[in-house]
């Protein structure tokens, strides 16, 4: 009997993984989780777990769980499995204890499916394969069984996960292509790209089973992964042969194409160009995993046309709705190349798509206006940033504040002093200075103002910043300003 029940969002560990799933693992992650890291945990879901862990023999574990006196349900079982991957010996212990004295024997086949991906977890296959022949006395195997079963001997060195899938009618499971994709999907995450290449031939000529488009999506996962384009050639030729062009399959033609247009190969984005209008010519396209990397490679190599026809392409023709990430691209494209003007159109648009530009996404197109002196349009984007929350980086306020001054912006000027001041972004004392022996000519009561200011804050106004006020100050007969300032600076 299969498994019907709804997956859950932690199944993952006994569940068949998607083609579209990304095959590899983060090595960094804990191998199992505990109750240690679930600070929601029932209290007796708890306790049941740390018996588990307390690495007493069967006997005294058995004692342990008795003397707890809690009623368990089927529900507690497959959540203190879940938390007990690290104990295999004790967890088995619990799953027999439990079902004996609570449930009648009568287990979840998520219960079992979990016990069987703990056993092979730690690598206790005998015991593993014994818990599979009970399942199967019970009608209870599915293939989310088996998936476990194959993750768990593709990750072990000489294991063969191709035995097991060839064992299957040993246990009244059938070898057909949703199993053979659950196996090469356990290969390639295991990066054993060449193993799970094989398997289709051996699954083919011996047990009848083809591939089909998930197949290949995998193994173009799989290819991706190991960032191989050479093998992603031979699969991909090898798909079209075996089942031609499908416009749904949609993964294999993106992580083909992302693995071409990713490499180092001084030739991989005009290679990567070629296959999509082939794939375009026969009506097939891939995703905007692809159209992520390309924009990112046409950014690499500097070609601007190329990154606009691309978007023209996915963006105009295919209905492609770009994300942040995209923008940010053909943003830091065009104003590398020269071309700042034509970059607020794009915050325009995406604001119209309902992507809403971030503090880095304004930082970059401030910077690229202020560096392709674009003032006029750098001081609205200025003030759409403040308005909007997002504030400008030091980088950007010191290289503003200096091109604002010196081209006579003053009123931007001084709003961007002000917003340096509120931020505490340095260089203050340098860029405070700088703004007072700006103003001074033109605009002597701000530059009084900003002085007293910084005083009052107690950033360092110089010697020489206050002298040149003296001097603007008496010409006009306001001596007594500077005196004012001269005080309050000396106090501090």
């Amino acid at each position: 009997m299969s498994d019907h029940r709804a997956k859950r969002p932690s199944d993952g560990a006994a569940t068949v993984a998607s083609p579209a799933a990304k095959r590899a693992r983060d090595l960094s992650a804990p191998a199992f989780p505990t109750n240690k890291e679930a600070s929601d945990m029932p209290p007796k879901i708890r306790i049941f777990c740390e018996i588990l862990a307390s690495r007493a023999d069967d006997e005294k574990l058995t004692a342990e769980l008795d003397n707890s006196d809690v009623r368990v349900t089927t529900a507690d079982v497959e959540q203190v499995l879940r938390f007990s991957y690290a104990h295999p010996r004790a967890a088995t212990t619990f799953f027999r204890w439990a079902g004996f004295k609570h449930l009648g024997h009568e287990h979840s086949p998520y219960s079992w499916n979990l016990l069987v991906d703990l056993l092979g977890k730690n690598l206790l296959f005998e015991p593993m394969w014994n818990t599979i022949k009970s399942m199967h006395s019970q009608r209870l195997l599915s293939l989310a069984t088996f998936a476990s079963v194959f993750s768990s001997l593709a990750a072990t060195p000489g294991g063969s996960p191709l035995k097991a899938f060839m064992d299957m009618p040993r246990y009244g499971m059938t070898r057909d292509t949703p199993a053979l994709n659950s196996l090469l999907s356990a290969l390639c995450r295991a990066n054993r790209l060449d193993d799970a290449r094989a398997a289709i031939p051996v699954a083919r000529a011996e047990a009848g089973t083809a591939p089909d488009a998930d197949s290949y999506a995998i193994l173009l996962e799989g290819c991706e992964a190991a960032a191989d384009p050479r093998v992603a050639r031979e699969v991909f030729d090898e798909m079209v042969h075996a089942i031609g062009f499908i416009p749904d399959n949609v993964p294999a033609y993106d992580s083909f194409l992302t693995t071409l247009v990713s490499s180092d190969s001084s030739t991989a984005l005009p290679e990567a160009m070629q296959y999509l209008l082939v794939l375009s010519r026969r009506g097939c396209s891939p995703g905007e995993k692809f159209f992520r990397a390309a924009l990112t490679a046409h950014l690499k190599a500097r070609q601007l046309l190329g990154a606009m026809e691309l978007w023209d392409d996915f963006v105009g023709r295919r209905g492609l709705v770009p994300d942040m990430e995209m923008y940010n691209t053909m943003i830091l494209l065009q104003g590398s190349l020269g071309q700042p003007e034509v970059i607020v159109n794009y915050l325009d648009d995406m604001i119209s798509n309902g992507v809403f530009p971030d503090t880095n996404t304004y930082n970059v197109v401030l910077q690229l206006l202020l560096k392709g002196r674009k003032l006029r349009e750098a001081a609205a984007i200025f003030s759409e940033m403040i308005k909007n929350e997002c504030w400008p980086n030091e980088e950007n306020c010191s290289l503003a504040l200096r091109m604002f001054l010196d081209t006579r912006y003053w009123e931007t000027g001084i709003k961007v002093w002000s917003c340096m001041v509120e931020n505490g972004l340095p260089p203050l004392e340098e860029c405070g200075n700088m703004l007072v022996s700006k103003l001074k000519d033109d605009r002597l009561p701000e530059a009084c103002k900003c002085a007293e200011d910084m005083i009052d804050r107690g950033i360092k106004l110089s010697s020489s910043t206050l002298s040149k006020l003296k001097q603007c100050l008496q010409k006009i007969k306001k001596g007594e300003i500077h005196d004012h300032l001269l005080r309050k600076w000396k106090a501090h």
